[in-house]
């Protein structure tokens, strides 16, 4: 069986990670989309809040599960017996830093192999800190996240959707 982790922060779930989970779901016989734990972050929502809105998105897909981690993601994937890292990919730039995280984690364990994803064409400017950005000034983030979100996100910044 092959099992996969799609790892982020996902701070908050946009339509470009969506497009990746939707897609890579279809290639391996099991995702686990893992939702990185990092205390050195000052996220807009907590661990539980995006492991949450991820389930929320997520129900219909059979294959996947939602688990949130810490440490090392080869040594989270010990624990889980996973093989397989999906990453996707907006530019060239995002490739060069990919690469070289992918190489590291299979030197640090041989057994792991990274596949990238390019990201649809009308997700590839898209990106968490974007949305941020978007949403701190009260922008119209209705193209970028989810529709189920959009409140939730205006409501960590003090904001409320306009209407037009």
């Amino acid at each position: 069986m092959k099992r996969a982790i799609y790892p982020g922060s996902f701070d908050p779930l946009t339509l470009g990670h969506m497009d990746i989970i939707v897609r890579s779901a279809r290639i391996v016989d099991e995702l686990v989309v893992g939702v990185l734990n990092n205390s050195a972050k000052n996220s807009l929502f907590s661990l539980e809040e995006r492991v949450s809105m991820i389930k929320e998105m997520t129900a219909d897909i059979p294959n996947l599960s939602v688990a949130s981690f810490d440490g090392l993601l080869v040594d989270y994937m010990k624990e889980i017996n996973a093989t397989i890292i999906v990453r996707g990919l907006r530019a060239v730039t995002d490739f060069e830093y990919e690469l070289q995280i992918a190489q590291t984690n299979h030197v640090e364990n041989p057994d792991v192999e990274t596949i990238f994803l390019t990201t649809s064409l009308q997700y590839s400017y898209l990106s968490s800190t974007i949305v941020k950005e978007f949403a701190s000034y009260g922008g119209d983030i209705s193209k970028f996240v989810p529709e189920r979100f959009i409140d939730r996100i205006y409501q960590k910044y003090g904001h409320s959707r306009k209407t037009v």
